[in-house]
């Protein structure tokens, strides 16, 4: 095995590999258009951040990849992002896309009425640096995910960062418990995420963060 620092290269390997790494996850897709996700959740690291993207090489083939930014404040946010899938791939007029926001804007009324917050951006100067792991389902348990963070707190060192943090889902018990053992800490509330469903159930967001 082996982890290096993307390449423009890896682009196809990559981006076929991102269909294939979230299998078996409450996020395996999020609104049915894995072109949109693409363009939210891996193009943006290949074009802006390409020196904090790493990648694992098992055989010759990648395996598993890490995304990272190391301010957020100057990278583009997820809200944003959103935005601009959603005009540039025209989601409100995708049948599942569609039904993904209908159910959203359902869930924020919902919140709204109860009182309680929904998911959202994270920002705090004390964990500006943040990241997305993913590691096709053969690759589990090979150690790529390990050495793919390793790689990564090397380089949040190196970088005098102050530390980092990341998102994930409360109900993805494996992901919690993965990012706790490599040291990260469960931070804040647990929002409801609107729209976002796994076997019928709603999920809430789970924020994480890293100091060295």
């Amino acid at each position: 095995m082996e982890i290096r620092t993307f390449a423009d290269t890896d682009r196809t390997e990559l981006r076929e590999l991102f269909s294939r790494v979230g299998e078996g996850a409450p996020t395996a897709s999020l609104w049915g258009h894995e072109e949109s996700e693409a363009a939210m959740y891996l193009a943006p690291y290949m074009d802006l951040e390409p020196d904090s993207l790493f990648v694992a090489v098992i055989d010759g083939a990648l395996a598993g990849y890490l995304t990272e930014c190391l301010d957020s404040s100057t990278f583009p946010s997820e809200s944003e992002r959103m935005e601009k899938a959603i005009r540039k791939y025209r989601l409100v007029f995708r049948p599942k896309p569609a039904a993904f926001f209908a159910r959203s804007m359902v869930d924020i009324a919902w919140a709204t009425i109860r009182r309680e917050s929904t998911a959202g951006d994270f920002d705090d100067a004390r964990w500006p640096a943040h990241l997305h792991i993913n590691v096709a389902p053969p690759a589990r348990g090979t150690g790529a995910a390990d050495e793919l963070m390793n790689r990564w707190f090397d380089r949040l060192r190196e970088s005098g960062s102050p530390g980092c943090h990341l998102q994930t889902l409360v109900e993805n018990t494996r992901a919690v418990r993965f990012f706790e053992r490599m040291g990260f800490a469960r931070h804040g509330p647990t929002p409801l995420v609107p729209g976002l469903r796994h076997g019928g159930r709603r999920l809430h967001q789970q924020t994480m963060v890293w100091s060295p």
